[in-house]
């Protein structure tokens, strides 16, 4: 039996990667903030699905945390960790020179540096096996330009790949997942409201995870779940940088109005 590790486990994408995971059976180490949740979705896990649920609470932005679930990638035999889903984060709604700047480097911590060193442990004492996957969790925000939040996922799929790179022909893969809009309270949680996006731009959290899985075992590099997002990454990537630019900030300009809307609705019903 195999053990992964995920971070942000609690919720969202990465809750459903534990519920995947623990569902085809593979052991867990659980990683978030929230003791209290990490231990209920522990208790559950384990109770439907007979397996193994370690807890280990961190949070990411704190550099002591990070190099404490570093320390547990580094454990060899039955404790070896086969493979690591770094899927924490959280994006802010300000647009960059509005954030206060320690919201900003909270935001850098955990989308690039809890990446970086947790992707170095891992990487490793994964070579050192000859076994092993890593799937580090990009967004297809990385294709745009949308802000800090966009610049810190292009970070993480342009390191992905050269990981991948690195790692060839040592057993160990590497993959980014790059998720669209996706079923989750991640937009809730941010205090965005979404209501005004087409339904077909959503994808269902449980499609997205078994779509990386299969893409990850298959070796691929870069996953993009979903017709609509696959169509952005192509296109995207032959458009001249002066359009993607341009309609960044359209895209920018209508996420702004719906939070708008939103703010507008939620003052009408108080």
């Amino acid at each position: 039996m195999t053990t992964a590790l995920i971070t942000g486990a609690t919720a969202g994408i990465g809750r459903a990667f534990a519920h995947e995971l623990a569902r085809t059976g593979h052991d867990l180490v659980l990683v978030a903030r929230d003791q209290a949740r990490l231990h209920h979705v522990a208790t559950e896990l384990s109770a439907t699905y007979g397996i193994r649920c370690e807890v280990l609470p961190a949070d990411l932005a704190r550099h002591t945390d990070v190099d404490h679930v570093a320390n547990r990638l580094n454990r060899g035999g039955d404790e070896a960790v086969d493979l690591l889903i770094n899927n924490a984060g959280f994006g802010l709604t300000t647009s960059f020179l509005r954030s206060q700047i320690a919201d900003e480097e909270r935001q850098l911590a955990v989308l690039v540096h809890a990446v970086l060193v947790l992707s170095h442990a891992a990487g490793r004492a994964m070579t050192t096996r000859g076994r092993g996957q890593i799937i580090n969790v990009s967004s297809v925000a990385a294709f745009t330009t949308m802000g800090t939040y966009s610049a810190c996922k292009a970070w993480v799929s342009t390191f992905s790949q050269a990981m991948a790179i690195e790692l060839r022909g040592t057993g160990v893969g590497v993959t980014a997942l790059c998720p669209g809009y996706t079923h989750t309270e991640f937009h809730q949680r941010m205090g965005e409201t979404m209501s005004g996006l087409p339904e077909l731009m959503w994808l269902d959290a449980d499609y997205l995870v078994r779509a990386a899985l299969a893409d990850a075992r298959a070796g691929r590099v870069m996953s993009t779940p979903g017709r609509v997002y696959k169509a952005v990454e192509v296109v995207t990537g032959v458009m001249p940088r002066s359009v993607v630019r341009g309609i960044s900030g359209l895209l920018v300009g209508g996420r702004r109005r719906m939070r708008r809307r939103g703010r507008e609705r939620g003052r009408g019903r108080g």
